[in-house]
């Protein structure tokens, strides 16, 4: 344990534990950085088999690639039993951006489809270390502006677009959405952004001084690894990673914010929040007792994991265009 932290594993719930336990049998050592990044991607993708098991099935899913400003995307579409309206999720995997892919993100999404009634498009963009910022963000712009032009053929609306994600997923989520405010002024089209413990800026904060460590892949040598592979050393305008730096005084979207309070990137989602509402932009926070960062993915134990998709579909459906 890092120096002055708190033994997070007794302020957990009984199933947080539980799912912790699962997890250190399935791959030991799961989320280690000690190891190259292949590895780390290995080690991630054998971890979340057990996790995507079962949960809702789609009436019909698409996948294609698209090609992209830095090669093909491939992208994945499940369309809902039970559809209401035309709206369009796209769903940004988190991973440090680093590791993960549609696969190891299928049940949220498909969680998520089945809560918002509504299609749910997940992508697969280029990961660091070999492909550098502002390329993911760029991706995810480019596949919004791709959705709205392609609204047709997919049966969506191009003027009812979501974005979610969790962790570096809900970090490119934001990010994307700022992104096209700047370059394109307006984002009307956005309906809301479902962010899920996310990173947005901070670099030090109380709760990475009091959690994370190797049960959720989060210690403070972990955090400056994944930054390092995602950042490197060149980059000057991080506006679209260290978003507090950029414009949070308008043109942002709604926003569902949710955290673990065992997190230590908790703090970030606290800070957006009050910044937001502070600037009477819509947003709701809402934490979750003894579990830890990437509880979305434990929905097979955690009740805490349905109830986050729930009342960001809840969310998301009180904002309805149509």
């Amino acid at each position: 344990m890092e120096t002055n932290k708190y033994n997070a594993y007794k302020m957990m719930t009984p199933k947080m534990l539980e799912a912790l336990t699962v997890q250190k049998e399935l791959v030991e050592d799961a989320f280690s950085t000690d190891v190259t990044f292949e590895e780390m991607r290995e080690n991630y993708i054998n971890e979340r088999k057990f996790w995507n098991e079962g949960g809702p099935e789609p009436k019909k899913t698409i996948d294609r690639e698209v090609e992209g400003p830095y090669g093909s995307i491939p992208i994945r579409f499940h369309y809902p039993k039970r559809r209401t309206g035309k709206g369009a999720i796209l769903y940004i995997h988190g991973g440090g951006f680093v590791v993960g892919n549609l696969d190891t993100h299928s049940k949220i999404m498909r969680l998520l489809m089945e809560e918002t009634e509504s299609v749910v498009i997940g992508i697969d963009y280029h990961l660091a270390p070999e492909f550098k910022y502002p390329t993911q963000v760029k991706e995810c712009a480019f596949l919004i502006d791709w959705l709205r032009a392609n609204s047709a053929e997919y049966d969506i609306d191009q003027n009812d677009i979501s974005l979610a994600g969790d962790s570096g997923g809900a970090n490119l989520s934001l990010a994307t959405s700022l992104y096209l405010r700047d370059k394109k002024k307006d984002v009307s089209y956005i309906r809301c952004l479902l962010l899920y413990y996310g990173s947005y800026g901070l670099t030090d904060s109380k709760s990475m001084r009091l959690f994370g460590g190797d049960y959720d892949g989060l210690s403070s040598k972990d955090l400056i690894t994944y930054a390092k592979m995602y950042i490197g050393d060149e980059n000057e305008d991080l506006r679209y990673f260290d978003c507090f730096s950029n414009h949070l005084t308008q043109g942002v979207p709604p926003c569902y914010i949710a955290y673990g309070d065992l997190d230590p990137l908790q703090d970030d989602s606290k800070l957006l929040y009050d910044i937001l509402t502070y600037h009477k932009i819509k947003a709701e926070l809402e934490e979750f007792k003894g579990v830890v960062h990437a509880f979305l993915h434990h929905s097979s134990i955690l009740q805490e994991s349905i109830e986050a998709i729930q009342h960001g579909g809840n969310f998301y459906k009180s904002l309805v265009k149509f």
